[in-house]
């Protein structure tokens, strides 16, 4: 295919996008185009006494020694600096696919001692690792903290945020490239972000239907092969106006989502009920502790004693039945549950139970 056809196929593509298409770059991501995470360890510096205890953090003294050693100042081993304006710190960052030597990431910060905070330091030159144990990238730079904390004489404190965290925007200079064989591969893998076989064929039909047959081959629910043109320039034409073909996305399967630790519940719209009648009541009970006094006859000889009574009242709420018919809607179940005034953990229970009548087609998945 020549590459002027080509192009205006791409072109030509772009006007069948419908309204409830998805852009293929929104569901999906390219194999081998991806971050790289990175960590290293450093100290900060110039603290406002906010460092750490190094009494109790050995490693800091440590790590302090090591470094000034470096420069030729060796302190005697039977020495301990007592430091309260250095804090050992861990170090994170994210490798962007592509990205090439000088370029500047952002690295974030976090104390690995007790620093109180890292507000107002600086980090001296540390390298960035990545899990082969390759240097990647060195940061350095002036933390940006937004955090902070106040403490009074008397043991009162007061913090807002975490001030032991902070941020140095573009304070790590990239200094190797991850190996990619995105020039080399004859074809480019498409990998969907939500698994859904579907989709998957519809991906790979649309694409054939615009670049011709076999151009696209749908591996499982997930990948989808495409060939893809030799020429590097041409390869990145072709993916920038691959990645914005609309495709029409499967329906995901019926699922019910309950998080039992806030009562959120998240019904899918292909939730259905088979017939069911539901009852639904709630048991209460209520104990009370009422003080009684007993006085002691006149002239006696006996003292006031109070003693406690306690007072139990049980009420159950009117149990009320509410009938599903079969392939009830999503909507209609909703209407029957709230015109019960069933709470979120009422229409837990009702979920659970329905699931197990088998009276619910969908999946029920508690979080």
């Amino acid at each position: 295919m020549k590459r002027q056809n080509f192009i205006l196929l791409l072109l030509l593509s772009s006007y069948m996008f419908s309204a409830s298409a998805q852009r293929l770059k929104d569901v999906s991501s390219v194999q081998g185009v991806r971050s790289n995470f990175l960590v290293g360890y450093g100290l900060v510096v110039g603290l406002d006494g906010s460092g750490d205890q190094t009494s109790q953090t050995p490693f800091t003294i440590q790590s302090f020694k090591n470094m000034l050693r470096q420069y030729g100042v060796e302190i005697p081993a039977n020495i301990s600096p007592q430091l309260k304006n250095v804090a050992a710190v861990s170090l994170h960052a994210e490798l962007p696919p592509f990205i090439k030597p000088g370029q500047s990431i952002d690295v974030t910060v976090s104390s690995l001692g007790n620093a109180k905070s890292l507000r107002g330091g600086s980090l001296l030159m540390a390298p960035l690792k990545a899990a082969d144990g390759k240097t990647y990238a060195v940061a350095q730079g002036s933390l940006v903290v937004g955090g902070f904390g106040i403490s009074g004489a008397d043991g009162s404190k007061v913090t807002v945020n975490v001030p032991s965290v902070g941020r140095i925007p573009g304070g790590a200079l990239v200094e190797r490239t991850v190996p990619n064989r995105f020039a080399t591969e004859q074809s480019i893998t498409v990998n969907l972000n939500r698994s859904d076989f579907t989709t998957a064929k519809r991906v790979a039909a649309s694409i054939n239907k615009i670049l011709g047959p076999k151009t696209a081959t749908a591996l499982d629910g997930v990948s989808i092969s495409v060939t893809a043109p030799a020429d590097v320039n041409q390869k990145v034409e072709f993916l920038s106006y691959l990645e914005n073909l609309p495709v029409e996305l499967g329906e995901a399967a019926a699922k019910i989502i309950v998080n039992s630790r806030t009562g959120t519940i998240v019904i899918s719209s292909r939730v259905t009920v088979m017939p069911a009648a539901v009852s639904h009541g709630s048991l209460t009970v209520t104990i009370t502790a009422e003080q009684d006094v007993s006085q002691p006859g006149e002239l006696s000889a006996g003292e006031t004693v109070v003693t406690q009574k306690d007072v139990i009242e049980v009420a159950q709420e009117d149990a009320r039945m509410f009938l599903f018919k079969s392939g009830v809607s999503l909507d209609e179940l909703v209407k029957a549950v709230n015109d019960v005034g069933a709470a979120p953990g009422d229409l837990i229970a009702i979920l659970e139970a329905l699931k197990q009548a088998g009276a619910l087609n969908a999946l029920l998945v508690i979080i």
